[in-house]
């Protein structure tokens, strides 16, 4: 992760973080202004207020000019005290950003101003110290005082700079978990739809079919013609269920969506049985060599499914001929063949396919549907293990 620069990570100060700065300044300069000033003409005592108050003002532009403020403190400090705590205040805001290339340079200039008001300005000469000389205890002095001050600078700016780090590392973990839960949500919505499409379809298309086909029955007694109505409402009662079942998942009421009961490869002889009761001439074989696990036989299920669904909407009277074939070891392959036949009219999106498709493609198989002369053929490849 890329680290935030250092005028990203320096926190907009409050109107108290203000005024604590200036009052602290303010003392570091009164302290010098104190114990210096005696017998300075008039003269010198305005010059060392002037540049005081000008490095004061400037002071509170640090963070936008951090090096030309702190350069420009630092050398009228060499000859204002006054001018000290301004400078104390630009080069611990200048070490907050923790970038060698100016700390180096500005501190050293630091210790060259000491040194000069040390040598040049100050009138009052400091009291000797037995066996140590006048400049080297004034040099440690000023040594250890900016590296204080140097040091205490690195370490707010190392501190603000891991709240930041921190922050943004929060809120890219939120943004991810937001994009994460969209994800889920979206791959959800789709998996539901493909159910709904893949139960609903093949129930409606079925009524679809008999209500037509009942249309133009004009030679039926009036007990076969409540024999194929309660086999419409049967029918529908079937779909409804799937329906309630289906909603109930989107309301978040209903079972979960990872245990709620799936169709099976067990299944499939009464998915084709319930075909066969509608009217539809179905051929089945199945020689597949085990039991399928039951990711798989799921999918296989759906295919069989779409394809009875088609053939009903699409060629409806035409044989349908289903085979399955296949061993752990080569996996499964699904075959439906149809002869093409008028349509029925019934009303489809045709994204059937579509999501059938991507269903066989998340499993690890391929799916393939063409037309060869007047007969449509389904096919379909499943890996015994997904």
């Amino acid at each position: 992760m890329q680290q935030p620069s250092p005028e990203a990570y320096q926190p907009r100060l409050s109107l108290w973080g203000h005024v604590w700065r200036y009052l602290l300044a303010l003392g570091i300069s009164a302290i010098g202004l104190i114990s210096s000033t005696d017998g300075w003409p008039e003269w010198r005592f305005l010059l060392d207020l002037g540049l005081g108050v000008l490095c004061m003002v400037l002071v509170f532009w640090r963070r936008r000019w951090p090096v030309a403020i702190a350069t420009f403190t630092i050398v009228a400090g060499a000859f204002s005290i006054l001018s000290a705590g301004a400078s104390s205040l630009a080069l611990v805001s200048l070490a907050t950003r923790r970038r060698w290339r100016e700390i180096i340079p500005i501190s050293l200039l630091n210790v060259a101003a000491g040194m000069f008001w040390f040598a040049v300005m100050e009138t009052t000469p400091a009291e000797e110290i037995p066996g140590i000389p006048l400049w080297g205890f004034n040099l440690g002095a000023n040594v250890v005082i900016i590296a204080a001050m140097v040091a205490w600078g690195m370490y707010i700016g190392s501190r603000r700079e891991l709240i930041a780090t921190l922050r943004l590392r929060a809120e890219t973990a939120e943004a991810e978990q937001a994009l994460r839960v969209s994800q889920a949500r979206e791959t959800e919505r789709r998996r539901i739809a493909r159910e709904m499409h893949d139960v609903l379809a093949h129930r409606i298309s079925h009524i679809s079919m008999q209500a037509g086909a009942l249309a133009y029955r004009e030679d039926l007694s009036a007990d076969q013609l409540r024999a194929e109505v309660g086999t419409i409402r049967d029918g529908a009662h079937r779909a409804l269920d799937d329906l309630r079942t289906v909603l109930g998942v989107l309301r978040g009421n209903g079972e979960d969506p990872e245990t709620a009961p799936q169709p099976t490869y067990a299944d499939l002889g009464r998915l084709v049985e319930e075909a066969r009761e509608g009217g539809m001439n179905i051929t089945f074989d199945d020689d597949v060599e085990g039991s399928p696990p039951e990711a798989v036989g799921r999918s296989i299920y759906r295919v069989v499914q779409e394809g009875i669904t088609n053939a009903r909407k699409h060629a409806p009277g035409a044989a349908l001929k289903v085979s399955l074939q296949g061993s752990e070891e080569h996996g499964i392959e699904v075959l439906l063949r149809n002869r093409l036949g008028f349509d029925s009219n019934t009303p489809g999106a045709g994204l059937g396919l579509v999501g059938l498709t991507e269903r066989v493609d998340l499993a690890g198989g391929r799916l393939a549907h063409r037309t060869e002369k007047d007969v449509f053929i389904l096919e379909a490849w499943l890996p015994w293990g997904q």
